[in-house]
């Protein structure tokens, strides 16, 4: 549904990639350059790996005539972000052994390598095969990693979860042979390679899917391409109310691109909710913008079409008629740190990790060797959260001692002395490794919490936890606009804020200051959060007080993102 003459140049690499085999092959045995070819970066996003360069060291590298520090970041593909203890420990020695030495858990629940040498590419994926993992599909224009609910209050419902996060991820997986040939030495097959799914052009752009079980929101459902609503019924799940459309990247100055939050269309059963969601799949195959990527994401195809058009195609493909959504309600959206027990008498501890790295540190938490200690004497298993935590689940009464005592010789928990301000807060990487990065937010924004935490305890609210968030460019990794506050970068030391985003991830913030540092933030702030201290209703969150003092315009639309920016909402 797509003219050939008007589509963009990755469309192009993807239908001339012979099933997203390319010449990667043939870049991995080119020991001249640590780089693999500008055609195959495109297509080794499938296999789960971006190429990258180490920009603290790039100026001087082009000073010395010398070729970018190019390395790569490897991301799993971990359909609900659970691990067994082997598989933590796998990924423990394959971070020393072929990344640096670090492990970084994303907003998807799984964990990125970074620093990976061309070399090591192929030993890291057949290391990771060993232990029954994989990243294909870590990143591309196909399904991402499947995210689901992870806070373990009730754990029949979420072992279920769990399992329809595996089955949608099985399902909507690409089927080429090209992962095994390229990677874990397969045989190549003289049969003819089939996509049934994606075809030879696979998507127009990523697609992620989430699952959520009210009134837990902390995978921020409402911001995937499809988001299922748990529906509890007589405490067995009757199905899914199913959103469409969310999305969080735009491009700064473009007011044609905007973030979205998803909307929910209907409810499905169990037996309809895989045939659904291929289906939406494929809509989004044949509509998706295969011409402009800006323009490419669900989001758009369904703002261009309409909802009802949207009902029609599930009619007219799959004779899939969703019923009226069921009633829901969201009053929790991050991680409630520390221990709990399940119904079934397991116990569960939720550990903090800021910003998801996980390293042994300078100031004396050894966050690495503590989890690697964690997992040779736990026999339960590891999940790993939509707000980079960890949790350490299904542990036995007389386990808990010898955890605790791991936990507390590593000081992988803090005993409650950080804020919740700063457990609140979520960036993403950027800098030194992120191509796209404009400015700092990993490495940036805890020194920054220090500082707006300490006007929070002035205003006598340090115990308040505000929403914070921060990534280094417009993309979106870190989720910031349902954030109550939000930094985008757009520039180095430069950053866009944005106000008013839901506490509980259903409502969007807005630009609230363009292209300021951080004297002008805290100057911007400072005011704000005393009027928050002083005239904030009981219990009324930041993002919400925001909006009902005028400070700025509601968003409840993303076609609504751009419009009255900076206005109150009485302009």
């Amino acid at each position: 549904m797509n003219d050939n003459a008007k589509l963009s140049n990755v469309e192009h690499i993807k239908l001339e990639s012979n099933y997203l085999r390319g010449t990667i092959e043939a870049g991995l045995a080119d020991e001249l350059t640590g780089a693999i070819a500008d055609d195959d970066t495109q297509l080794t996003k499938f296999h789960g790996f971006y190429q990258q360069d180490d920009r603290d060291v790039r100026s001087e590298r082009k000073h010395q005539k010398l070729e970018p520090y190019y390395q790569f970041m490897v991301r799993m593909r971990l359909p609900a972000g659970t691990l067994t203890s082997a598989q933590w420990l796998a990924c423990d020695d394959i971070a020393d052994n072929y990344g640096n030495a670090t492990l970084r858990i994303t907003t998807r629940q799984t964990f990125q390598f970074h620093g990976v040498a061309k070399h090591n590419l192929k030993p890291l994926i057949q290391a990771l095969d060993a232990v029954d993992l994989d990243s294909k599909g870590g990143c591309g224009d196909d399904n991402r990693n499947v995210i689901a609910n992870a806070n373990p209050h009730e754990s029949a419902l979420h072992r279920e979860i769990h399992d329809w996060s595996h089955r949608i991820s099985e399902r909507l997986m690409w089927r080429s042979r090209a992962y095994d040939e390229l990677w874990l030495d397969a045989p190549v097959s003289d049969e003819p390679e089939h996509e049934p799914l994606y075809g030879t052009s696979y998507l127009p752009r990523k697609f992620k899917v989430g699952i959520a079980i009210p009134p837990e929101n902390d995978c921020d459902v409402l911001a995937n391409d499809i988001g299922l609503i748990a529906i509890v019924e007589n405490g067995e799940l009757a199905g899914f109310n199913v959103a469409v459309g969310g999305g969080m990247g735009m491009t700064h100055g473009e007011t044609a691109t905007y973030p979205r939050l998803a909307s929910v269309i209907g409810f499905a059963t169990p037996d309809q909710i895989l045939d659904t969601v291929e289906t939406l799949v494929a809509i989004q195959r044949d509509y998706g913008d295969r011409e402009n990527r800006k323009h490419a994401r669900f989001k758009y195809t369904i703002d261009d079409h309409g909802v009802d058009w949207l009902h029609a195609q599930l009619a007219e493909r799959a004779d899939l008629a969703l019923s009226e959504p069921r009633s829901y309600q969201f009053d929790r959206n991050g991680d409630p740190l520390g221990w709990r027990q399940a119904e079934n008498g397991r116990w569960h501890v939720t550990l903090f990790v800021e910003n998801g790295r996980i390293a042994d540190f300078d100031d004396g938490q050894r966050l690495k060797s503590g989890f690697r200690a964690l997992a040779d004497a736990h026999e339960g298993e590891f999940r790993m959260t939509c707000n980079h935590n960890v949790i350490v689940a299904n542990i036995a009464d007389d386990a808990c001692a010898e955890i605790e005592r791991i936990i507390r010789d590593y000081r992988l928990d803090d005993g409650g002395s950080l804020s919740r301000l700063r457990y609140s807060a979520m960036s993403c990487v950027a800098f030194p490794t992120c191509g796209m990065a404009m400015a700092e937010s990993e490495r940036y924004l805890p020194q920054l919490i220090d500082k707006i935490q300490a006007v929070q305890e002035d205003a006598g609210i340090g115990d308040n936890a505000i929403v914070v968030r921060m990534t280094g460019c417009p993309n979106g990794c870190a989720r910031p606009y349902n954030a109550e506050i939000a930094f985008v970068g757009k520039a180095v030391g430069k950053y866009n804020v944005y106000l008013g985003g839901a506490w509980n991830g259903e409502r969007l913030n807005k630009l609230y200051r363009e292209n300021i540092g951080e004297a002008e933030i805290l100057a911007e702030l400072t005011p704000l959060i005393n009027r928050y201290a002083v005239e904030a209703s009981a219990g009324e969150p930041f993002g919400d007080f925001v909006i009902r003092a005028g400070v700025i315009a509601e968003t409840t639309a993303g076609l609504d993102f751009h419009s009255h920016i900076g206005e109150p909402a009485t302009a």
